[in-house]
């Protein structure tokens, strides 16, 4: 019987493809009553009374893979399929995250009154479609366990977790997973005129046209989260904490004004290949631009951890589609987060200096999101023979950073030891001033250096819910440039103290973005429940490595002989860069020898005049890097020259 229904379903389904080849040019449906019959019964019934919501499987049918190759594929026949590149992404997978699980879980076992809440909470963006399904059905709560037996709540947040958001007034302003779902089984979507009779046809629903759809407005309810703070005892304070302002960040910057991107510019990129979103109609047009569905991010860690542990966790998804999901994941961090420059300065007194700047490219904060996440720069300088002179930002076995300040690192202007690490992060603290891991207990950041996006100002209304915390705010260059605000970038100073040591110098400046660092699951370690065991079992087999987002090396930086300070701070030199091929000095000691010299030490023939105003040297004709070595009584002191 098995077999005659399969063979029945083919037969049936190449007829469907066969008539809709030569259908004319109409976005009517085209099946007999018989067939709809067929498939009312056998493949995508519609939403029974009283559901609010479909699930993802019944989307998948039209939008999803198609055998024949006609439809969401783009102009090079390269399958685009709303569905398999959703499936993986963590926006499919947010209901079944296991580390989400076990901290819902930590924080229950530490505020147990507080378990129904939390868990109530949580479940509004993790499970969006479960949660709002119960609680328009009138049930105050729904939890994890209420979740383990949905099949809506773990789909996650699926195609109508987001297209089900209505526009409103207030749409922008909600948050905290205040969705406002329409409840009469209408979606929106970016495309004019939409073909209706499909959708309410086979799943109950009845599709719309909405701009807001493709605005980063219908992002906020879950991407701005406002907790209550409770005190040690489980206590409510009456106030309130930002865990995460990712959309007020955005707010706050030059992208949604000047740049004119929204969230879906990244996370859903556009292609301009007009595509036809629906197998099985031929005539329906392309439609263009076409956003992929990919929601690429930053959290490969737990994308790789999900996929390794898939079967026990109830994932069906083929590697093949979580190997694609960790791919765009990788480019967007390594192409669309972060600009580096590395410096050589100058060398005086025994120590090397260097700049190293950052600029934040993302349209929020970097890192951003959930407290978890930070930035590490790494500095490793190396003698000619390849020992390691100086370095700051080194992993241990386990991928925590060596020699870490407790209880927190603080951000760092300049760095002139080994023992200190510049790490871009926000660290909670809790409302006696220590530093917490459990959100309930947060009460105010204790640091939040985190790179701002460019046009990020202090002044700008959404601050509060984002601001700049702790030693970051002094630092003349982080966000600034003579003290103008909105840059998106932080200079790090290097002081390498030298030892004597004379020669040449490479040095390897590596940023690492790092999901769930070992320290954060400190505080999770001392309780216990099935979710928390298996999570922790997970973590414990799991590949810790960050993900190296920018890195760049300085070679041949050269370390003269018998280098000591001769005043250097006194002596002018510019305009440098250079791209007249003079420079000038001033304020340079009587009796001092000039001599320039290439990056691998080579000593150059040039002119030097001096005058009353000061002395010229004129530069090689090929751009470039030189050094500028002055020697006084058989002391020297290095400058870099840039030759534009």
């Amino acid at each position: 019987m098995k077999n005659k229904f399969t063979v029945l379903f083919l037969v049936m389904t190449v007829i469907l493809f066969l008539r809709s080849a030569f259908v004319g040019n109409t976005h009517e449906a085209f099946h007999s009553a018989e067939e709809i019959s067929f498939f009312k019964v056998h493949f995508m019934p519609p939403l029974d009374s009283g559901q609010y919501f479909s699930i993802p499987q019944n989307c998948k049918g039209c939008h999803g893979f198609d055998s024949l190759g006609l439809a969401n594929v783009d102009a090079n026949g390269m399958d685009v399929n709303l569905y398999d590149d959703w499936e993986t992404s963590m926006m499919a997978l947010s209901a079944v995250d296991p580390f989400w699980r076990a901290k819902v879980s930590h924080e229950i076992l530490v505020n147990p009154a507080n378990s129904l809440e939390l868990q109530t909470l949580c479940t509004k963006c993790h499970a969006p479609l479960g949660h709002y399904t119960a609680f328009y059905k009138g049930q105050p709560h729904y939890t994890l366990a209420d979740l383990s037996i949905d099949s809506l709540g773990k789909s996650g947040v699926s195609c109508h977790g987001c297209h089900g958001v209505k526009d409103s007034a207030s749409l922008g302003s909600l948050f905290t997973g205040h969705l406002p779902y329409d409840t009469n089984r209408v979606v929106y979507g970016p495309f004019t005129t939409p073909m209706v009779g499909p959708m309410q046809l086979y799943v109950g629903i009845t599709p719309a046209y909405s701009p807001h759809i493709s605005e980063s407005k219908t992002c906020s309810p879950c991407h701005t989260l406002i907790s209550n703070t409770v005190d040690l005892s489980g206590v409510p304070t009456g106030t309130t904490f930002v865990e995460q302002a990712t959309y007020h960040e955005y707010l706050n910057s030059d992208y949604p004004l000047v740049e004119m991107a929204t969230c879906q510019t990244c996370h859903m990129p556009k292609i301009e290949d007009p595509i036809k979103i629906a197998n099985g109609y031929t005539a329906l047009p392309g439609r263009t631009p076409f956003n992929l569905h990919t929601f690429s991010g930053a959290n490969n860690f737990m994308v790789q951890l999900i996929k390794d542990n898939k079967v026990s966790l109830g994932v069906s998804a083929l590697d093949s589609r979580f190997d694609s999901t960790l791919k765009v994941n990788t480019e967007l961090l390594k192409f669309q987060t972060l600009d580096l420059i590395s410096q050589y300065d100058s060398t005086w007194n025994d120590t090397a200096y260097f700049s190293i700047q950052l600029k934040n490219k993302a349209g929020h904060k970097f890192p951003s999101g959930y407290p978890s996440r930070r930035a590490v720069v790494q500095f490793v300088a190396l003698k000619a023979n390849g020992d390691t002179l100086f370095s700051s930002g080194i992993f241990d076995n386990d991928f925590e950073v060596k020699n870490i300040a407790t209880p927190f690192e603080i951000h760092h202007d300049f760095i002139n030891s080994s023992n200190q690490t510049q790490i871009y992060e926000m660290v909670m603290g809790d409302l006696n001033g220590n530093k917490t891991t459990v959100l309930e207990r947060a009460s105010a950041p204790l640091k939040d250096n985190r790179l701002p996006p460019k046009g990020f100002t202090t002044l700008h209304s959404a601050y509060d819910t984002c601001a700049i915390v702790g030693d970051a705010l002094t630092d003349v260059d982080f966000n600034k440039t003579a003290g103008i605000e909105g840059k998106g970038h932080d200079i790090i100073h290097y002081h390498l103290p030298l030892g004597g040591y004379n020669g040449n110098l490479t040095v390897e400046v590596n940023v690492f973005y790092q999901t769930l660092p070992p320290a954060f699951l400190d505080e999770m370690k001392n309780f216990s429940s099935a979710e928390i065991d298996t999570f922790l079992s997970m973590y414990a087999n799991a590949n810790k490595a960050p993900i190296l987002v920018k890195s760049n090396t300085i070679n041949n930086v050269l370390i003269p002989v018998g280098l000591e300070n001769i005043t250097l701070s006194e002596i002018k030199i510019g305009p440098n860069p250079n791209s007249e091929g003079i420079i000038y000095i001033q304020g340079m000691p009587s009796n001092t020898e000039l001599s320039l010299f290439t990056p691998s030490g080579q000593r150059l023939t040039c002119t030097i005049q001096r005058s009353s105003n000061g002395i010229s040297v004129t530069l090689p004709v090929s751009k470039g890097i030189y050094y500028l070595v002055c020697t006084k009584n058989g002391k020297k002191s290095l400058k870099k020259i840039v030759r534009l």
